[in-house]
């Protein structure tokens, strides 16, 4: 008597059977790690304040929050690891976390501060923070009237707006803004050739 032999279709069924069960336990398993890795919530540094690019960082100006961040947590600041010397690389919005890339170096970095005094009164939203640019309406040869204003420095941030007392304080502003370096000799040169400086905030008016 011949032996009997499971057919081809069956076979080919009971493949399609295992395979399948395979593929929901390895969609299960995947479930699970994503489930398991979100639960794990890694310290980071959180911004307690404003802090504009180029300021100098300090361990008092953050807060250590647990976040679940999952696979980039390696990308943001722990604790621990904010180096003496370490400044913003931008500017950091209060409550935000703090990645490695918004921190650079002292030597690194290509900004410093100046103080202007703006020619114009300043809209009430402008704080540290802010980005603006500065405009100058450069002084004529006869030293009474002003030039058409042009931009002078386009990529600026206010580090402070400082208080003024006086008769003019209504109707001007003086700032300590956070330029970068190769703009110095510019808004110097502005400044003592008597040149009107305006700030603006960025996008007002559009």
């Amino acid at each position: 008597m011949a032996p009997l032999s499971r057919s081809p279709r069956r076979f080919r069924g009971d493949a399609r059977f295992a395979v399948g069960i395979v593929l929901v336990l390895a969609s299960m398993a995947g479930v699970w790690f994503v489930l398991t890795s979100s639960d794990q919530a890694t310290p980071v540094l959180q911004a307690q304040r404003t802090i504009v690019r180029g300021e100098v960082l300090r361990a008092s100006d953050f807060a250590t929050v647990d976040v679940a961040l999952g696979a980039v947590s390696d990308e943001y600041l722990r604790p621990g690891q904010l180096d003496t010397g370490q400044v913003a690389a931008r500017t950091l919005s209060e409550g935000e976390l703090v990645p490695r890339t918004a921190t650079t170096t002292a030597v690194d970095s290509r900004t410093t501060t100046v103080v202007v005094a703006s020619s114009v009164g300043l809209p009430e939203d402008v704080e540290a923070g802010t980005e603006v640019e500065i405009w100058q309406a450069p002084l004529r040869e006869d030293g009474r009237s002003y030039d058409e204003p042009r931009i002078l420095v386009g990529d600026v941030v206010v580090r402070a707006v400082l208080e003024r007392e006086g008769l003019l304080a209504d109707t001007t502003a003086e700032l300590e803004i956070v330029i970068d370096r190769s703009d110095v000799a510019a808004v110097l040169a502005a400044v003592t050739g008597g040149a009107a400086l305006s700030v603006v905030p960025v996008g007002a008016g559009s």
